[in-house]
């Protein structure tokens, strides 16, 4: 038989993981995953940035350039050396100049070590409003001399800036992920929420509908509605009839998962227990049933905004989604849909690398929030 004094002090030791809160569990337990963390501030970021585009893009978006057709990136040196064998830190790059061969018409640009371009941050360049309301003229980092440009991501075609392009869709293409999820989400919760709560005809009926849904093939679905959209609606409305296009073909997955929890927690003892103490309906799912299944909506939601971003970028290249003058990464790639762009312009993939990064971004904070809310993955303490 163990006596007092034989007890471990250390076993009587309660952390303040003890008393914590649910949330405040999740989050002790997803700060340790590594590539959630990594995930969830590029993320952060990324809205960050598609927030505050037109501050943080050097350049109007859409303004062209003859001089500039397909210009190479340039890369900025922070040391400026004088002739005198002096330096001082001075952010600039080297001018290019532009020479076309007479014959063949092709185009190459080469380095003018004598001609820099100075930068500045938060100087003035081409005027904007900011989310539409608010007039200005700062840049985070633009030309000292407004007349001059430089291309740290190159310029397509007309000689715009890509840098600028991509900044400017970030926010339309990490946007419509988010808005296209959150009325997924508002549709999966609701319809598998009362289809697995009630049963009977009424599980009967939406399910019905939901594997209508499912049987249909997503990408003809997703043409033939984009296709069906009237052209002389204006960008802004196209721009929200893709993302409800998008929402009403994506709630099905999250339908059946709810519903699937919501079948197996009904007849848990808590539920029980809430019904036999004068719960409401609305209570008991709220109150009771969502929060038990926070792991699965995370899972779902997450791996869904990825799928989004996809569609739409999969869309608009194809031409069948947003169109300029709204700049998405998929707009900006089916700029890049020719050999030309290939063999001489591959910085205008840029926008590509874009979205892998946002996909494997959300992926990984994907699985570090499902893996954090599941009580059952780990050892909490």
């Amino acid at each position: 038989m163990t006596t007092k004094s034989e007890i471990d002090p250390r076993a009587l030791e309660q952390s303040p993981e003890d008393f914590a809160s649910q949330w405040r569990l999740i989050w002790l337990a997803f700060r340790r995953h590594k590539l959630a963390m990594t995930g969830a501030i590029i993320i952060l970021l990324l809205y960050v940035i598609g927030l505050f585009a037109e501050f943080l893009a050097p350049f109007d978006p859409n303004a062209t350039s003859s001089s500039d057709i397909f210009h190479p990136p340039q890369m900025i040196r922070l040391v400026d050396r004088d002739a005198e064998g002096g330096w001082s830190l001075n952010p600039h790059v080297i001018a290019m100049t532009m020479e076309r061969d007479s014959f063949t018409l092709k185009t190459t640009y080469t380095q003018d070590p004598d001609k820099k371009i100075y930068l500045d941050f938060f100087a003035k360049g081409d005027p904007y409003e900011l989310w539409g309301l608010f007039p200005m003229e700062r840049h985070f980092l633009t030309t000292e001399n407004p007349d001059e440009h430089f291309f740290l991501f190159g310029a397509d075609r007309l000689g715009r800036d890509m840098l600028s392009r991509t900044i400017s869709g970030t926010r339309v293409s990490m946007s419509i992920g988010l808005i296209g999820v959150s009325l997924s989400l508002i549709l999966g919760l609701i319809l598998g929420g009362i289809s697995g709560f009630y049963g009977g005809r009424v599980d009967m009926f939406i399910q019905r509908i939901v594997e209508l849904v499912i049987s249909l093939p997503t990408i003809p679905i997703w043409l033939g509605l984009s296709a069906a959209l009237p052209q002389d609606w204006s960008p802004l409305a196209r721009y929200f009839a893709i993302t409800v296009i998008l929402s009403l073909v994506a709630w099905t997955e999250l339908a059946r998962v709810v519903r699937g929890r919501f079948l197996a927690l009904r007849t848990e003892d808590f539920v029980t227990a809430a019904r036999l103490d004068g719960g409401s309906r609305k209570r008991v799912i709220f109150r009771h049933m969502m929060p038990s299944m926070v792991s699965h909506i995370i899972a779902s939601v997450t791996l869904a905004i990825p799928v989004m971003i996809i569609a739409e970028t999969s869309l608009s290249f194809l031409g069948l989604g947003l169109t300029p003058p709204i700049i998405s990464w998929g707009v900006l790639l089916k700029e890049a849909q020719n050999i030309r762009s290939i063999s001489e312009a591959p910085w205008l993939f840029v926008p590509g690398g874009a979205v892998v990064l946002a996909v494997l971004a959300l992926n990984f904070l994907g699985d570090g929030l499902r893996d954090a809310a599941d009580p059952y993955s780990q050892d909490m303490h």
